[in-house]
């Protein structure tokens, strides 16, 4: 019960709020054409009686019946209105969900990427000081190498043995 009175209380309220897509000195037309007073707009012809009492009975029933027509296809119309209308919405609600939920998985992505990306950095910082300190080992290395060949260099040319300068192997 609840759910037709919401719908008949949005009715109303879609009813009372949306104005006219007409302007009000337009006339509306009927389906039926206005100059045959004797006809039947139902079936459109031509009634058989003319007593002047059963066509007034009859034109008050026939603009009773298009008044009742005209508020039924006004109300189908509000109907349909109000159907697209919620569907629209529900349409757009789903698609802000969907858009929200993309925008998450973005973010998401992101701090990911960030955080591989600080990883990264950390890794290759790392690696530099490395390679810094193996350099820093490898000028002191041939530092020393060079400071023993001098040395051994020295070492040489005042040994007093000669017969062992032809035993060394020169360090090249």
């Amino acid at each position: 019960m609840q759910p037709q009175t919401d719908v008949f209380n949005l009715h109303n309220y879609l009813n009372s709020s949306i104005p006219s897509p007409y302007p009000s000195s337009v006339p509306i037309s009927t389906p039926f054409p206005s100059n045959c007073q004797n006809s039947n707009p139902l079936y459109g012809f031509q009634s058989s009686t003319n007593n002047p009492q059963s066509m007034s009975l009859s034109s008050n029933n026939s603009t009773s019946d298009e008044a009742e027509e005209h508020q039924t296809n006004n109300n189908i119309i509000n109907e349909r209105k109000q159907r697209r209308m919620i569907s629209n919405r529900e349409s757009a609600r789903r698609s802000r969900m969907r858009k929200q939920r993309h925008l998450d998985e973005l973010w998401s992505q992101v701090m990911w990427l960030r955080i591989e990306n600080h990883q990264l950095l950390d890794k290759l910082n790392n690696l530099s000081e490395s390679h810094d300190k193996v350099l820093q080992e490898n000028a002191q290395l041939k530092e020393e190498t060079s400071e023993l060949k001098e040395v051994i260099s020295n070492m040489q040319i005042q040994s007093p043995f000669s017969c062992f300068r032809d035993d060394i192997i020169p360090i090249e």
